[in-house]
């Protein structure tokens, strides 16, 4: 009975879906999305020429009144921010160092940020010269200048997904940021109905630029578009009003169809990310740095950083290994997916923490990753300290104990009172078949932890139950 009610929670949350998600007839990009959903885990990477300077990506030279420059004036900030390229030269990038150590933490799916809203290119496009392999930047000789196809073909090597972040808004181009006039905030700065053709010239912009990525950089998974105020005024919603900004009453939509059409031809069944706009370019939605309290009715991913911010810091204050062990357990049994962001450093190396936390992370889903891979949410999803997600043919329930920080030894006895288990029910741990006695208690069980087990438990911070049913 148990394994029926299972089955028809996963048929339901299909549904939901498929409610929320009709836009994504495609039979090859459902296929996709289900594939992605497996894979739980990603690692995504915010650099660019601003980590010389170890200050927030990007934002910094928009003027919005929350965007800190310590009191600098903004012209002479913004000239200095802009000539950051002259000085970049990350001589230590090594992907195949970052692939190697984002696969042991048993992250499967790459996200890669190809150009943030500053609009310095981390590829080589023909469209601009503000790019890392421009002759301004002393990096633009060295063998691996195109560090989006480095890295795109180091993480792909692996087996690694792919993904590419692009920014819709480029506030280095003068067709989105003109020069003539001042930049209020982080939308376009006129009016597009008044000036068509310089609005047309920034949409072919953007096309030609994703284009560039979709048909020159290899076999691409997912295209991750941030910049959720450039879209077109029929999608603004309250939601987006709330971000606090003055949104123009033009829209800035900049063709949405057109790109995913291409998108779609040069990478057949690409899942899309529009990040915010809720309609047939968004697959999947992106809370950002928090998980949801619930279980939600469509796909989404936690994108998260490992330390402050998303791009590198000189005093980064990294999230513990059991915080972020914790977190992915959480996400994925309310059925989503985390994707942690680590921001390299200016010389192109990751910091030795972010390493570490890594490497701590590889040693939890070594013994753990079945519990996490291929698996989808069951009710109760969360309970207490107690976290559930089952194999999708709903034979296999596995139930994660999140420990303290000062938690080192497992408790006596685990009881979750809202799951009720078939008598015939085996529990054990993963690896191990050595059964745990477990009895019924109301609507509800308790597990039996034996005293070895509590004194040696298989593994740090969150500890895992395999049950069988």
């Amino acid at each position: 009975m148990k394994t029926v009610m299972i089955v028809l929670l996963l048929a339901a949350a299909s549904c939901l879906c498929a409610q929320h998600f009709p836009y994504t007839p495609d039979p090859l990009v459902r296929q996709n999305l289900e594939t992605w959903q497996d894979l739980k885990f990603g690692f995504m990477m915010h650099w660019g020429a601003y980590s010389q300077w170890g200050v927030v990506e990007s934002w910094s030279i928009c003027s919005e009144p929350w965007c800190s420059r310590d009191g600098a004036d903004y012209i002479d900030y913004v000239k200095r921010y802009e000539a950051l390229p002259e000085t970049f030269n990350p001589e230590k990038f090594d992907p195949e160092k970052w692939a190697d150590a984002a696969w042991q933490a048993g992250m499967r799916y790459v996200v890669f940020t190809t150009k943030h809203h500053d609009g310095f290119c981390m590829f080589d496009s023909k469209y601009t010269d503000y790019k890392i392999t421009g002759k301004a930047c002393p990096f633009h000789s060295n063998p691996r200048a195109d560090v989006s196809k480095h890295i795109f073909d180091a993480f792909r090597n692996k087996g690694f997904r792919t993904g590419a972040y692009f920014s819709k808004p480029d506030w280095h181009n003068e067709d989105y940021w003109a020069p003539e006039w001042a930049t209020p905030d982080r939308c376009n700065n006129y009016d597009i109905r008044q000036f068509p053709e310089r609005w047309q010239r920034y949409e072919d912009f953007t096309y030609n630029q994703i284009e560039e990525l979709m048909s020159r950089y290899g076999k691409m998974d997912i295209l991750w578009l941030d910049g959720g105020w450039v879209r077109p005024d029929s999608t603004i919603t309250e939601e987006v009003r709330s971000w606090g900004y003055q949104l123009r009453p033009w829209g800035q939509n900049i063709d949405m169809g057109r790109i995913a059409a291409m998108a779609r031809r040069n990478q057949p069944g690409i899942l899309i990310v529009d990040r915010s706009v809720h309609g047939p370019y968004e697959n999947y939605r992106t809370p950002e740095q928090q998980v949801p309290g619930s279980i939600l009715p469509y796909p989404w991913e936690t994108c998260m950083t490992m330390a402050g911010g998303w791009s590198y810091s000189f005093n980064p204050n990294y999230k513990s290994s059991g915080q972020l062990v914790r977190t992915l357990v959480d996400v994925v049994a309310k059925g989503g997916n985390f994707l942690l962001n680590v921001g390299p450093g200016p010389d192109g190396e990751l910091d030795t923490a972010a390493y570490g936390r890594l490497h701590d992370i590889g040693n939890w889903m070594a013994l753990n990753g079945e519990a996490i891979y291929g698996t989808r949410p069951v009710a109760p999803y969360k309970e207490g300290k107690v976290c559930l997600t089952q194999k999708k043919d709903g034979k296999t329930i596995y139930l994660f104990y999140l420990a303290d920080d000062d938690e080192t030894r497992m408790p006596s006895h685990i009881w979750l009172s809202s799951l009720s288990l078939p008598e015939k029910a085996r529990i054990r741990v993963p690896g191990s078949q050595t059964g745990l006695s477990w009895e019924k208690v109301g609507k509800g069980f308790l597990v039996h932890i034996p005293e070895s087990l509590q004194q040696n438990p298989a593994c740090r911070w969150v500890w895992v139950l395999e049950i069988n049913i």
